[in-house]
């Protein structure tokens, strides 16, 4: 396990996707030191050694052997499950199926008689499916996922039985708190997100890294790590930024 966290560690400061910038800003509106921005993988190889840190992952916590479809909300879980599936196969020799949802259900072509929700058809009656993912935050992708899933098998008539979910990195934060305007309370704490999320679902998350345990890998290694646009090892001011953002809002 210690090799798969260091290979995600390096491959995410080496693809410049976790990079610290000045003023950014969070989706819910609280301001963040640093992003991990999955999209960035969107080349041949990176993909690859993606896929193959979640498949090698998936295969020693034996995680593989409790699913039937990987299901990717998209639109970045897609290409996640594709990947993590075909270096299943490739690395493992563990042949799994997968999934995606739409945006909007299709009611053209194929599916002219009915609305799917999904892709591919993978999601057969009784299918025990995994959902996959980039990063832990709020957690309530993965809530919409379920949600999907347990619309589609009631459309269908079909069975689906949830086996848990599979991250590739934890920011471990706490929820965002708002006031009653609607407006997010800068500096309060919120909630465990994943905490939450396995006592409403009663589904095991599993993650392979947070974010301490990538910054404290490379930092003392002195990887180079997006700065302001500049790729240097992590400077003091990054590291101490970081640290006080979860002081402030981490679990």
């Amino acid at each position: 396990m210690k090799k798969i966290k260091e290979k995600l560690a390096l491959l995410l400061a080496g693809s410049r996707a976790l990079f610290f910038e000045d003023a950014l800003t969070l989706k819910d509106g609280r301001p963040t030191p640093y992003f991990v921005n999955f999209g960035l993988f969107r080349t041949g190889r990176l993909a690859a050694e993606l896929g193959r840190i979640m498949a090698d992952f998936l295969a020693a916590t034996k995680t593989a052997d409790g699913f039937d479809v990987m299901v990717g909300p998209s639109y970045k879980g897609s290409a996640l499950a594709v990947a993590a599936c075909t270096e299943l196969w490739l690395g493992h020799g563990i042949d799994k199926s997968f999934d995606y949802d739409r945006k909007e259900a299709k009611t053209h072509g194929e599916a002219s008689a009915s609305a799917n929700l999904f892709v591919t058809g993978a999601l057969t009656d009784g299918a025990r499916v995994l959902v996959i993912d980039d990063v832990a935050t709020t957690m309530g992708t993965k809530l919409e996922i379920l949600s999907r899933l347990t619309a589609e098998a009631a459309r269908k008539g079909h069975s689906y039985y949830p086996a848990g979910v599979a991250l590739y990195l934890d920011r471990e934060q706490t929820t965002a708190v708002y006031d009653r305007s609607g407006a997010v309370v800068l500096g309060a704490k919120g909630h465990d997100a994943i905490r939450q999320f396995k006592a409403k679902t009663g589904l095991e998350v599993q993650v392979i890294i947070g974010i301490r345990e990538v910054i404290s890998y490379i930092e003392a290694r002195k990887v180079p790590v997006l700065q302001n646009g500049v790729m240097a090892p992590l400077s003091p001011a990054a590291a101490d930024s970081l640290e006080a953002y979860l002081e402030t809002y981490g679990v």
